[in-house]
Formats: C-alpha cells, structure tokens, sequence
C-alpha cells in the first residue's frame, strides 16, 4: 500500500473523530450524519453542544470533558511537538488541566482541541520517512487516531451522565 493511500485513510477517519461524520455519506465509526447535518457525533461538535457549567461537572465519573479536551489537545500537541524533536518532559497529570472553566475558558479550550487537531493533520500531510524509528511519525499520528477516538468516546459517555 503506498503512503498516500494509507494517509488518504487515516485522515478521513481522524476526520471522522474530531470533525465528524459528512452529511448524508455513511461513517467508519460514528452513528453518522444526517443530510440535513444533525446527528454530528465527532468531538469538535460534542463539545460545542455542551455549556461551560456542564463541560466543568465532574460527573460520578470523576473527570470533567473540561479535563478530557483538555488532555486531548495536549496528546496531539505533544505529537506535533515530538515529531520537532521535542523530548520533553511533558507534564501527562497536569495535560488534564483545566478540569472547570468559564464561558471565555470554554471556548478557548474548543479552540486549542481544533488547533491542536489541525497541527496534527498538517504534520501527517508533511512528506515525511514513515519508516523513521527516530521521529516515530507513524506511530505517533496512529496513537494520535486512537487517542483521540477513545477520549471522544469517554466525554460522549460523560454527556449521557450531565
């Protein structure tokens, strides 16, 4: 299989997790997206659904979805930032922080998981060596895909107890 074909792939189900199903088109994982475009399950779209009040609530669960995006966007940040070079150390108990947040601290939390998201399709875009044991690309952007599809099945499991 070339490059192309597996980034092709990889990319539409990332895609999928965070952005989203297509209108009207079938999903790999997600109860799908209505033509009309309701029905968006991906995490940017969960996330917007939820008030700051209720993305802070720390559930019988004990994390917050506060603290899951937050951890979220860290893991794809630290990816991007691996792939740099950057060694760390990287703070992984402190990743879940902000665990409560205002309207304000809500949105810019929404933004740093899309920005975060964004980095990371750009990085998987890249030319890159996929065979490099050094950078780890593949198995970075890869953990990255299962990372953030378990933590968008944890906060829509949260949703269900707010």
């Amino acid at each position: 299989m070339s490059d192309q074909v597996w980034l092709k792939g990889f990319l539409e189900v990332l895609k999928e997790a965070v952005e989203g199903g297509t209108p009207g088109q079938g999903t790999a994982f997600l109860d799908g997206t209505k033509a009309d475009g309701s029905g968006n399950n991906g995490l940017l779209a969960t996330l917007a659904g939820l008030s700051a009040a209720q993305a802070s609530d720390p559930t019988p669960l004990g994390l917050s979805v506060a603290a899951h995006a937050a951890h979220t966007a860290y893991h794809m940040e630290v990816v991007v930032r691996w792939n740099d070079g950057d060694r760390g150390p990287f703070d992984w108990k402190g990743s879940f922080a902000p665990a409560t947040v205002n309207d304000e601290e809500w949105k810019q939390l929404q933004s740093r998981v899309n920005s975060a998201y964004t980095a990371l399709v750009k990085l998987a875009q890249q030319p890159t060596d996929w065979d490099d044991a050094e950078t780890d690309a593949a198995g970075g952007v890869a953990g990255a895909l299962a990372h953030v599809t378990y933590h968008l099945g944890a906060v829509r499991q949260l949703v269900k107890l707010l």
